[in-house]
């Protein structure tokens, strides 16, 4: 159980961290949660590969998640260790034959994503034939501009190939569906609309009923300088899009956010170490929680906090140092703060719930990995 604290501020009097900390508040990632469980007109599934510290997993699954998009056996041993009702569905299309094996024998995952005909045999030789099983056929979605990653560059089947494989598994007794993914962190709603147009081609040539339809995620979360649309406008874009399709009633409509749900809900406390003019040396960089500042150019709210006496009110743009040997381990966007920082002082950097604790390495010997809960508001947007 992480130590509770009332705000940020409490936590750092109280524990007056050397090391990183990270910063959970439970009611943004409920409030999060369930907005997308009330909207979403079908299951929500939680990519576990976006953060899956424990008590993140937990908070969701308080909060009504109760589907869970996995890529690897320990997140499937995660999650159905963790939660035995849960659905656990195993979305990465490529996957040793052990580890299917494994999946399916001792966790009885039946749900499977292949993008290539020899995984599908490979599902079919380590479950016994298929029988009872899902397939889902991941199809190829052009890039998006905007976007974080274009994941279909590695993933992803054309038309073609995606309808020769559904009429395969479906043949070998597989119920079967149809999965994409728009990219991360999509900004434009209408991408799904356009990906779903694909799915209804890959549909019509595969001449198969499907009984699922997963539309992946993508769905972004809101940084410094992002001009995001709100969810609903990509609901509506999405419940369009498959109302064109004329799916069966009983198909499952599915999606996998995981930045949407947590980027939100954690901030990080890193302390300067020393600072040199404008340079302040932290205890946290891209090895550790912030990578995605560099990988994907995000820009982060961030305060600094201070207990004995009031920092200045000017404030001074600051180049951020992470702890490691490496001249590479420097943020590469300032952080406007007060300009009187110092050695001791505390720096909240907000919104990093996704893809920072997930992403730490233990390069140089530092990994962040203390987590508490506290019930304050998270910052402003302000920069």
């Amino acid at each position: 159980m992480a130590k509770e604290f009332a705000t940020v501020r409490d936590m750092i009097e109280a524990l007056t961290p050397s090391y990183p900390v990270y910063c959970l508040r439970p009611k943004i990632i409920a409030e999060s949660a369930r907005r997308f469980v009330s909207q979403f007109p079908g299951r929500v599934l939680y990519a576990i590969k976006c953060n899956p510290h424990p008590e993140i997993v937990k908070a969701l699954y308080r909060a009504g998640i109760r589907h869970f998009d996995t890529a690897s056996l320990p997140e499937i041993a995660q999650v159905r260790e963790s939660f035995p009702d849960a659905g656990c569905y195993f979305m990465h299309p490529v996957k040793t034959r052990a580890v299917i094996g494994t999946a399916s024998r001792v966790y009885n995952v039946d749900t499977y994503v292949i993008d290539h005909p020899r995984e599908l045999e490979k599902i079919l030789d380590e479950t016994d034939g298929g029988e009872g099983v899902t397939i889902f056929v991941r199809i190829k979605t052009p890039p998006v501009e905007g976007t974080l990653y274009h994941l279909a560059a590695k993933f992803g089947a054309d038309v073609d190939d995606a309808a020769s494989m559904l009429r395969e598994a479906r043949s070998r007794g597989c119920q079967v569906g149809v999965a994409f993914h728009v990219g991360s962190q999509c900004l434009v709603p209408g991408a799904y609309r356009a990906a779903l147009k694909l799915v209804g081609e890959v549909v019509e040539k595969a001449k198969v009923d499907i009984s699922g339809l997963d539309i992946g995620g993508g769905f972004p979360a809101e940084y410094i300088g992002t001009n995001m649309p709100p969810l609903e406008d990509f609901i509506r874009e999405i419940e369009e899009g498959v109302k064109e399709l004329g799916l069966r009633r009983d198909c499952v409509l599915m999606c996998e956010p995981g930045r949407a749900l947590v980027a939100h809900a954690v901030s990080l406390v890193v302390q300067v170490q020393l600072r040199k003019n404008d340079q302040l040396y932290i205890n946290d960089g891209i090895y550790g929680s912030l990578s995605e500042m560099v990988d994907a150019g995000i820009r982060l709210p961030a305060r600094l906090i201070r207990l004995k006496g009031e920092p200045a009110t000017e404030t001074r743009d600051f180049v951020l140092n992470g702890p490691t040997c490496d001249s590479l381990d420097v943020l590469p966007s300032t952080f406007a703060l007060p300009a009187d920082a110092e050695e001791g002082d505390w720096i909240e950097i907000d919104r990093v719930g996704a893809y920072s604790y997930a992403l730490a390495t233990h390069f140089n010997g530092f990994h962040p990995e203390t987590l508490v809960t506290v019930h304050d508001e998270p910052l402003s947007m302000k920069r």
